[in-house]
């Protein structure tokens, strides 16, 4: 008689790979460590098309931290107008650089246009999150040093007030209490959104 031996039982492949816990650490690190200093970049970026006093401590502060990038690239790049083109293509390569390894730890692939596209769309989306920030910083400082002069709040007023200024034409200060930064939040915050949409690899 012909024996049938049973079938050994294989366990289902599991199609989802189990969590790296020291890959998301280290890409949290990576990301949160680009962002800081991508978003003093993005400082230095507005300074000067916003005008700015570059004698103040904090803006002196920004020049010397972006400087040793910015400076030798600017030998060959001038700026353009009040656009520092040479502190714009350093933010974009480290974006690119950034993103390429985060995606390298994760080990997703991808190739050099969608890397490119998501450092472009990524230059206006981080823009959004520091004037979020910005804002939201300004209002804290306005209840504890009102009326204070303060290097840093120069600096943020500088910043935030082409943006608060519009809103406050539509919705002028009520009984000594301004709105404007709340609704200037609602419309960033809804504006970055609608960017994230735009971004083909959404690793920051």
């Amino acid at each position: 008689m012909l024996s049938i031996s049973p079938t050994r039982r294989t366990k289902p492949e599991k199609t989802k790979k189990m969590p790296n816990n020291f890959a998301s650490a280290l890409v949290f690190v990576v990301s949160s460590l680009a962002q800081l200093y991508l978003f003093v970049l993005l400082i230095r970026l507005l300074l000067p098309w916003l005008g700015a006093d570059f004698r103040n401590p904090l803006a002196q502060g920004v020049l010397k931290i972006t400087s040793p990038l910015v400076v030798p690239l600017r030998r060959v790049i001038p700026p353009i107008g009040r656009i520092d083109a040479a502190t714009l293509l350093v933010t974009f390569a480290i974006l690119y650089a950034t993103i390429f390894l985060i995606l390298s730890i994760q080990q997703i692939p991808a190739n050099f246009a969608q890397i490119a596209v998501s450092a472009l769309v990524y230059l206006p989306l981080l823009t959004l999150r520091l004037y979020t920030f910005l804002i939201i910083v300004r209002v804290v400082l306005s209840w504890v040093s009102a009326g204070g002069y303060n290097p840093a709040v120069a600096i943020i007023y500088t910043l935030t007030d082409p943006v608060l200024r519009p809103i406050r034409r539509i919705i002028p200060v009520m009984g000594g209490f301004d709105l404007s930064p709340i609704f200037a939040i609602i419309l960033v915050g809804a504006l970055v959104r609608v960017v994230s949409g735009y971004v083909p690899l959404p690793v920051l």
